[in-house]
């Protein structure tokens, strides 16, 4: 009986791995050995990390010109392969102390701070501090963290993610268990900014935000970039905090306040906002230098409809170097995103070559943009300032972070479906013998965190490629924006050639069929898109 098991079992393995394998002409053109090189290349010690404004930055930019001058691709921006994204390069002195109440905080290890003003100086001297549960004012979901209380000029604490989180199943409330956009520190930010706040400390926990307390420490605690408005981005939260839950179980204490049965009261509806009789102290001395980075595009111009474009994308910044055990590390970034990046070109090639024999009725678009890791800055610039309109832009396809192991008998699927892409994705997975898998940490919000997502808030149908963790378990925890995102020889790529794959089939229906993927699910982006395309 074990014997007839263990064969049928095998049986099925050899099945799934015979329909993982199948490929289109797409598949058999690509070049394995060429992308391995490129991801090689983008994540070696040479480039520094990729980090915005940097070496590495000069390195990366002429690598990937010089790549796209090399197939053939024309430039995307109107004559050239780059795009000028101003910046400011905030670099905050780590010497600083949060003073609240009578409790002294120590940075990175109790909380981090930074901002996206232009100032050389901000101080918070006494300030108020109000627990405003989640922070968000959310009228479809008749949520308002903000109802009946003044923020202006003080200090709110927030919780991580949005009360579906804490409902678990009920996906009647919010979303359940998947974060929406009201979860997004990002969100957090630009709402306390549009109450008049003057600083913000999310509360961190690991489960509802999806990665450690050593992610915020890595991304919050070096320089920062962010672009610039007319005002010096006086509009924007002037603090930018986070802090360890550790230490907000501490200020809840010192505030009479149990910070677990705070945390639940704010789950519910009805919940208001608690001033917290305490006062926050912090100056946070800031270095300021404003340069330029660079987008990179190129195009292979359709024949028939070339103001029609279908963008291929994967952001080409990391995080540049960092101390680890007290030693100076590169986080080089392999799989985030020199992975993605080695797609794009991959692919470019491809269909450059295919483009030889028949041509292609849109305009592709080959993208990839600068300062992802800082807030998906270099896409926010290229939504507000596209070479053609994004009611022009049939659909972006984003790659962050690919399969660089074996091959999988699924896809996974970011956003819960919202847009008519994701029909394109179920359908040619099926081709492939693969279904569709939903995310396996829909409480992460991985959909609003990566570079599609600046583009989708300007109405244009967008899906996220990622492959962060699923086929290596570790890499979350030991790798992900660590020196441990390294290039391996041992990966084996079957992955990345389903996945490349899967999304130039889509690409080349796309480029073809006349077709404007709607979102299917009721949304801002869909108001926008429909706005554009009645």
């Amino acid at each position: 009986m074990l014997k007839t098991i263990l064969v049928c079992a095998a049986l099925l393995t050899t099945a799934v791995q015979a329909n993982v394998g199948k490929v289109s002409e797409i598949g058999e053109a690509l070049d394995l050995d060429q992308y391995r090189q490129e991801v090689k290349t983008l994540a070696s010690d040479e480039f520094e990390g990729r980090a915005p404004l940097s070496a590495g930055e000069k390195k990366t930019i002429s690598y990937l010109t010089r790549q796209f001058k090399e197939m053939g691709l024309k430039p995307a921006f109107h004559g050239s392969y780059t795009q000028k994204v101003p910046l400011a390069k905030i670099t905050a002195d780590q010497n600083m102390t949060l003073k609240i109440g009578d409790l002294s905080l120590d940075n990175g290890t109790e909380f981090t701070a930074r901002t996206q003003q232009i100032a050389e100086k901000i101080s918070l001297d006494k300030n108020e501090v109000v627990f405003v549960g989640y922070g968000i004012n959310a009228p479809e979901y008749n949520w308002n963290d903000y109802a009946n209380v003044d923020v202006k000029g003080k200090t709110v604490i927030v919780l991580v993610n949005d009360p579906g989180f804490a409902s678990k199943k009920d996906e009647d409330f919010f979303q359940g268990n998947a974060m929406t956009y009201y979860g997004r520190w990002t969100y957090k930010y630009e709402e306390a900014a549009r109450q008049g706040a003057k600083a913000v400390f999310i509360v961190h926990e690991t489960m509802p935000a999806g990665y450690g307390w050593g992610v915020v420490q890595n991304s919050n605690t070096n320089t920062k970039f962010t672009l610039i408005d007319d005002n010096n981005n006086m509009s924007q939260v002037g603090v930018m905090g986070w802090m360890h839950m550790r230490a907000a179980e501490k200020v809840f204490e010192a505030a009479d306040m149990n910070y677990r049965d705070m945390q639940k009261a704010a789950a519910k509806p009805g919940f208001k906002a608690q001033p917290m009789n305490l006062s926050a102290n912090l100056t946070m001395n800031n270095t300021i230098e404003r340069e330029e980075s660079q987008n990179v595009g190129a195009i292979l111009p359709g024949t028939e409809n070339p103001d029609e474009w279908v963008v291929l994308h994967a952001h080409w910044d990391h995080l540049g170097k960092a101390m680890e055990n007290g030693k100076e590390v590169v986080l080089n970034g392999a799989v985030d995103n020199a992975s993605g990046v080695a797609g794009v070109l991959e692919l470019g090639r491809v269909f450059k070559a295919q483009s030889e024999k028949k041509p292609f009725k849109r305009t592709l678009m080959f993208s990839a943009f600068t300062a992802e890791e800082t807030g998906l800055i270099g896409a926010e610039h290229f939504a507000k300032n596209p070479p053609v309109p994004t009611s022009q832009i049939v659909g972006f396809l984003n790659i962050d972070g690919m399969n660089v192991n074996d091959g999988v008998d699924y896809v996974l699927q970011y956003g819960g479906g919202v847009s008519e892409l994701d029909t394109y994705v179920e359908n040619t997975a099926k081709k492939q013998g693969r279904s569709v898998k939903a995310d396996p940490r829909p409480q992460n919000g991985l959909f609003f965190r990566s570079d599609h997502f600046a583009l989708a808030r300007e109405g244009v149908p967008s899906v996220l490629f990622m492959s962060l963790g699923d086929t290596d378990p570790s890499f979350i925890a030991n790798k992900y924006h660590k020196s441990g995102d390294d290039y391996f020889a041992s990966w084996t790529l079957g992955g990345v050639k389903q996945d490349l794959d899967l999304i130039g089939q889509i690409m080349a229906e796309l480029a073809n069929n006349g077709d404007w993927p709607q979102w299917t699910t009721d949304s801002e982006f869909k108001q926008k898109r429909q706005e554009q395309r009645p």
